[in-house]
Parts: C-alpha cells; structure tokens; sequence
C-alpha cells in the first residue's frame, strides 16, 4: 500500500476506474442484440453475419481471458490494463464507423480481445488497492455495476438505436475509454504477479481449447450439432483442454497451477459462475426477445419493464458486500443463487402469449435480488481462495469460465426452444421459452448446491493487525 501512496491513488479511485472499465466490457456481451435489425438495414449481410457481430466478441473474449491476465501478472497489471482499455476504445470507434458488414466484425473481434486484457485485472487492480477490511463493500458496488451491464445491455442498445443509432452503442465507449486511460495512469499502482516467464505452451493449449468449444458452442444452434464443423470444434477443443491439464499438473510455472482446483472454495465458485453464467445469460436473450416479439413492447419498453431484474443490483449489491464481510461470501452467494433459479422458475410458469406485466413483476423482482446478492460475494470468494500473487490468474480463469458458461447457456436453451417451440406466432415461442427456463433455472440452482461445498469462512477471534490499513485508505485520497 505504501506504492500506492506514493503514487497519490486511493481505493476510490481504484473502485471507480476498474467499475467503469468493467462496465464497458460487460456490457458489450449482449448490447448488439436489440440492434441487429437496424444493422442488417444499413450493412446488409445475411443472418448468420448477423450472429457473428455478436458471436465475435464474445469468442475473442473467452478465449484470450487467461492470456490476458497472465500477460498483466508477467508485464504489468496497471500496463496493461491501460493498453487493454486503448484496444477497446479505438475498435468501438472501428465499429461505430464501420462501413460494411465484415469489418464491423473484425471489429468486434479486436473489441473482444481488448475486453479480455482489461477484464481481469480490475479486480486485481481493485484488490491491490482496497484493505481486506473494506472489500466486500468494494467488490459490492463493482458487482452491482458489472451485474447491471450485463442484464442491461439489450435495454441500452435498443434504447440507443431507437431514439439515436445503432453506431451510437459503440460510440459510448468511446469518451469513457478517452477519461480512463489517464486517470489509471495516474490513479493506479503498478503490480505484478508471480514475475514467472509466459507459459507459451500451456497459453497455446488453453487459448485453443476455449477457441474450439466456445466457436462450437456459437454455431452448433446455427448449423447444428451433429454438422462436421461444429463436432471437430467441440471435440478438438476438449482435446487441447485436457491437454492444457495434463500439462499444467506437469510444468515448472504453469499459466494456471491445477493445484488451485485442489481448493473447495476455489473449485466451488469457479463452477457456481460458470453455471450461473448459464442460466442467466440464456434467459436474458430469450426473455428481451418475449417482450418485444410477442408482448409487443418497442426495445425501450422491454427494456424498462426488466428493470426489476436489470436494476437491482445497483440497489442490493453494495449491501451483498457489507454482508459477506460479516458473515461470509457462502451464504450470501447460495441464497442469491436460490433465489435467482426461483424468480426463473416462476417466469417459466407464468408466461403466456398474453401474460401481464404484473404477473410477471415478482419473479423480476426477485430473480434481480438473487443476482444482486451474487456478484460481489462471488468475486471476493474468487480472490480470498488464492494467494495475492496468483489473484491475476485466478481472476481470468473465472472470467473465462463466466463467458464459456454464457456461450453455452445461449446454445443451450436456444436448441431447447428449437426443439420445442419457434417464431411462427407467439404461443409458439412461448411453447419453446417455458421448458428453456426451466433448464436456466435449473443450472444456477445446480450453481447454488455448487456454492454450498464452499468451506464456510472462520473468523478470527483476535482482531487481525487492525487499524493499520485505516489511516492509508485516508492519506491515499
């Protein structure tokens, strides 16, 4: 902390420079999705160009996670946050003045693997920055920022491309991107990692492997899951896993230890996120989807109405944080999980072709506690079950299985809905969406009995070196 005073940075500046960024890259997951008709309009393309413009990004973003977070612990955390944050801005710029449909994806390709750069290391920037005492708060308000991008995306993109145009949902990132870079210049300490050379081999192997799954994942819905492309992706893919496995129990100083997964609590929040990520992100694309195509309401509407669901994490997190400081990140984490796979379940049920907004209204209400109680617990649980030095990594390696379990929650629940219902009239996609809920609620309840094989957190019962981190969080502002 001295490095940081030195510097003249403060956690606050930290909490709101890593949020924004966070923010930023969260929320270009699913933010083209109610922009894809006026895209079509202006670029043309056929609709499998049209997936692509969101497939692009989120597959450079899973894939160069990991990277991304060990190229920070060899390189530079701060460093390359900042060049993370540079990549991402001149690529929405790319994007916004895209003039055909083709380099609109080679942009957001580059978009993505900016994201991945800068994605992990806000919490390890966050981290380094923060005394243990304070956290859960912290990591509460980032949670709340990066939960509401997420479910906020299809509500700010159609809101933009209804009232302004779709280039303006890249456009924005633009003057937030321009702000960041000085102030993490100036506000930020620099930190490393472990300070051991890239693992080139086992970068190669895992970057491939998520390559292989996340792009079979993508276009198993489009081209389906018996076509040669999408069985030698997924197949291979697995393959160079199990491989990046097999190897990393073996090498000197691999990009991520497997003794890590020896740990409950980190093996148990790794594959709650991942699962979470599931249900959630399916449900949110099938969800804006019904209130547009068959509730009939504009994307602004639609995305007004979800506000009980996308909004509350502004509203419930930062207190998440405060509480898992007290009485740990397990339990907090398990009954917001419960709870979002409850909300899930009883819109499962209650939708129809004709279904009010009332009746609709408590299961948003509570799936949105359920997600806000989540996101700060679950990230302080990723952090607390490493060591400092490997917080990098371990940060990645959960972000990256955030947007695997994203991937496949889409692919996941659209071949459900296929399978059971279509877009021919509106009962018909209310036929597919219901069991597809089902199976979203279903994976983040799996991800709530995942959290409960967490260890629960003891407590000390003499006061840690107290006070001592107290007169640093002042003297840094």
């Amino acid at each position: 902390m001295s490095q940081q005073n030195a510097r003249g940075g403060s956690a606050a500046w930290a909490l709101v420079i890593t949020s924004v960024a966070g923010f930023m890259a969260a929320l270009d997951n699913l933010v083209v999705t109610t922009a894809l008709p006026s895209i079509r309009k202006d670029l043309g393309g056929a609709l499998h160009d049209l997936e692509w413009t969101v497939s692009a990004y989120t597959l450079t973003f899973a894939v160069l996670l990991m990277f991304g977070a060990a190229l920070g612990d060899r390189f530079g955390r701060r460093r390359l946050f900042i060049a993370g944050i540079t990549v991402f801005t001149a690529s929405s710029a790319a994007a916004a003045m895209a003039p055909g449909i083709d380099s609109l994806i080679a942009a957001r390709a580059v978009q993505g693997a900016g994201a991945a750069v800068m994605m992990p290391l806000t919490l390890t920037l966050l981290t380094a920055a923060v005394p243990e005492a304070r956290r859960g708060m912290a990591y509460g308000i980032w949670g709340a920022v990066n939960g509401l991008a997420v479910a906020s995306g299809p509500l700010v993109g159609g809101s933009l491309t209804e009232h302004v145009s779709w280039q303006w949902i890249f456009w924005l990132n633009v003057p937030l991107g321009l702000i960041l870079i000085p102030l993490a210049r100036l506000r930020l300490s620099e930190s490393h990692g472990t300070g051991a050379p890239l693992d080139l081999p086992g970068t190669l192997l895992a970057s491939g492997g998520l390559f292989g799954i996340v792009y079979g994942l993508i276009r198993g819905p489009v081209d389906g899951w018996n076509g040669t492309v999408v069985l030698t992706g997924l197949f291979a893919g697995t393959a160079l896993l199990v491989g990046f496995v097999l190897y990393s129990i073996r090498a000197k100083n691999p990009m991520l230890p497997m003794r890590l997964f020896r740990s409950r609590a980190f093996s148990g929040i790794n594959a709650a996120s991942l699962l979470m990520f599931l249900g959630m992100f399916g449900s949110i694309f099938l969800l804006t989807q019904y209130m547009q195509g068959v509730l009939g309401y504009s994307p602004t509407e639609a995305g007004l109405r979800m506000l009980p669901w996308t909004g509350m994490p502004m509203l419930v997190a930062p207190i998440a944080g405060i509480l898992s400081d007290r009485v740990g990140g397990r339990p907090v984490v398990a009954t917001g999980l419960f709870l979002q796979a409850l909300g899930l379940g009883h819109l499962a049920v209650v939708a129809t072709a004709d279904a009010s907004y009332a009746a609709q209204l408590p299961a948003l209400i509570i799936s949105g506690i359920g997600m806000a109680l989540y996101f700060a617990p679950a990230s302080h649980l990723v952090m607390s079950s490493v060591r400092p030095k490997e917080q990098g990594i371990a940060s990645g390696a959960n972000n990256a299985l955030r947007e695997v379990g994203g991937a496949l929650g889409i692919a996941i629940m659209a071949s459900v809905f296929a399978s059971r219902g279509g877009y021919e009239s509106g009962q018909a996609f209310v036929d597919g969406m219901r069991p597809a809920l089902v199976v979203g609620a279903s994976a983040v309840a799996l991800a709530g009995v995942a959290t409960l094989f967490i260890p629960a957190r003891r407590r000390p019962t003499t006061p840690p070196a107290g006070p001592a981190p107290e007169p640093v969080l002042e003297t840094a502002s």
